[in-house]
This record gives structure tokens, C-alpha cells and sequence, in this order.
């Protein structure tokens, strides 16, 4: 009835309830929205705290996120890493990069902690390897996958063929059983590149 996406609608729940410059208490006005009004397609509290048990276990400095939408996932990324890592987050939807970057501002994250790059994976993905917050070597610890499913292989072979993916790297990748990416959870236990590891939770809220 508004006439607003309900990724816009959210953002304006945000604005109205949550207390600006605190991730976590963002996050938890998020999962409100989730639960009470909306579905959103973000992680949720669940899924996330298996990703923030993940980065407290590794660590990593150099993050990539494929599906930004409306910078849930982002704002967990920022939350678990240590001091000097840097979020590289790539969105092909531009409105929901906007949305994005607007919760990252509300909750305190510069664009020096979580860079939001606007474009489809396959076409931002090759030039990573040029940016100077990867290092020398040009690759990444921790790879978080919440974009289309059907391009979670492809994205996953591109990032192995161009060599961004450091010795001992992460990949997560959501809803690969429901919706479902078949292929490249077949690829990934069958390459003998990857120790892969199936974490069953309930849908986002």
C-alpha cells in the first residue's frame, strides 16, 4: 500500500527503531522486522551465528560477499572480523545496494570496513584481484555466497581460476539444499579442493 519495496519499507523500520551507530542492536531490529512483519531473504539469527562462529575460528582479513541485498550479511561480516580486515560486498540489484549502504551507515560501518560494489558477480569478480586491499597476493580468506544459486558454481570456479582464493580459504554458501544448488555441492564434495561441511538450519525467520 505504500507503494515501496519492502526492502525500502524495512530500511524505514530501521530508521524509526533501531539506535544508530550500533551493528548489533541494527541486526536485532532487523530480526524484528523478520519476524513480526516482513520475510526478508537475509541470513537471520540462526545462519548467523554460524557464520560469526566461522570468522571467529579463522579470522580472516580479506572478506568477499556475493549478495549483499540490503547488508544484513555485511553487517554480521563487520561485527566478526578483527581489527584491519576489509568487506568487499558485491550486489547486482543497484536498489538494493542502495538500501544496503544505507543500513551500513545507520549502523556506524564506513565504507573503509564494508565496500558495496554494484554489478553482477562474474563482471566485478575478475577485477578483485587489482584491488589493493587483497595484498600483494591478491586473494581472499573468506568467501560468503548468498546471491543466485545458479551461479554459485560458476562463481566458485571463476574465484579458482583466477587464483583469488588464499591457501586454507573459507567458503560459505547459503540455502545450498533448499532452494537448493545441487551442482556445486556436488562439486565441492567431489573436487578435492574443499573439506565441506553441511549445516542444517531453519529458513531466515
Amino acid at each position: 500500500l505504500t507503494g515501496l519495496p519492502r526492502e525500502h519499507r524495512a530500511f524505514q523500520y530501521l530508521l524509526t527503531q533501531a539506535v544508530p551507530g550500533d551493528p548489533r542492536q541494527v541486526l536485532m531490529t532487523f530480526d524484528r522486522w523478520g519476524y513480526r512483519c516482513e520475510h526478508l531473504s537475509c541470513l537471520g539469527p540462526a545462519k548467523g551465528r554460524i557464520v560469526e562462529r566461522l570468522l571467529a575460528e579463522r579470522a580472516p582479513q580479506r572478506v568477499l560477499e556475493l549478495g549483499t541485498y540490503c547488508g544484513y550479511g555485511s553487517l554480521l561480516l563487520a561485527l566478526g572480523l578483527p581489527a584491519g580486515a576489509r568487506v568487499l560486498s558485491v550486489e547486482a540489484n543497484p536498489w538494493h545496494a542502495e538500501v544496503a549502504q544505507k543500513v551500513l551507515r545507520l549502523a556506524g560501518i564506513d565504507e573503509h570496513r564494508v565496500e558495496v560494489l554494484v554489478g553482477q558477480s562474474d563482471e566485478v569478480i575478475p577485477v578483485l584481484r587489482r584491488r589493493p586491499e587483497l595484498g600483494q597476493l591478491g586473494q581472499l580468506d573468506f568467501v560468503l555466497m548468498d546471491h543466485r544459486k545458479k551461479f554459485y558454481l560458476r562463481d566458485l570456479r571463476l574465484l579458482e581460476s583466477l587464483g583469488l582464493l588464499a591457501t586454507g580459504a573459507t567458503v560459505v554458501a547459503d540455502h545450498v539444499l533448499f532452494p537448493g544448488a545441487p551442482q556445486f555441492l556436488q562439486y565441492a564434495k567431489s573436487s578435492g579442493r574443499y573439506r565441506c561441511r553441511i549445516h542444517r538450519a531453519n529458513l531466515e525467520f
